[in-house]
């Protein structure tokens, strides 16, 4: 039996300007994956966790997070993600204008699949986003079971996490 593998995709963008180079992207690449967009790290967050009456954003999800966002950055929610025990095997993207070294080694340090420069909004912009929608073809996302209080062992983190063999900046 086929599970549904409809990925989930939550956008983290302040920058509306960036937010619409990058659906536009997906529309180009024909990318049909429900996008979801949150305007800072909490309200990812809030997003993510299914706060505020709302349901948590289906999994399996896929995550592009701006580093320079108000309330929460990018970095911030990365890190809450990684010791959430429901979410630390989330795939994470950050596709940001920061090209500082040390956001970048924070950044893999949690594990993210990807970082990638917004420096061009136009062609690289694209490939950019062409990345992410290839490494979630590629990839295979465990079946979710459940888990019971939700607590994780060592051993269920390993069944989970993903540490990709190929990570690089663009």
């Amino acid at each position: 039996m086929e599970m549904n593998r409809t990925v989930q995709i939550l956008l983290a963008e302040d920058d509306l300007i960036d937010e619409k180079a990058f659906l536009r992207a997906i529309e180009k690449l024909r990318i049909t994956n429900p996008v979801t967009v949150a305007r800072d790290g909490m309200e990812a967050w809030e997003i993510l966790k299914g706060l505020n009456g709302k349901p948590p954003l289906a999994r399996p999800n896929l995550l592009v997070l701006d580093i320079n966002m108000p309330r929460m950055n990018g970095l911030e929610l990365l890190q809450r993600i990684r010791e959430d025990a429901e979410l630390h095997d989330s795939i994470v993207f950050m596709l940001t204008t920061s090209n500082d070294d040390e956001d970048k080694i924070e950044a893999f340090n949690l594990n993210v699949a990807g970082y990638m420069l917004k420096s061009d909004v136009g062609k690289s912009f694209v490939k950019a986003v062409e990345l992410v929608d290839n490494y979630w073809r590629v990839v295979e996302f465990p079946q979710r079971t459940s888990r019971g209080n939700g607590a994780s062992t060592t051993d269920d983190r390993r069944q989970y996490v993903r540490h990709p063999d190929s990570r690089g900046v663009l």
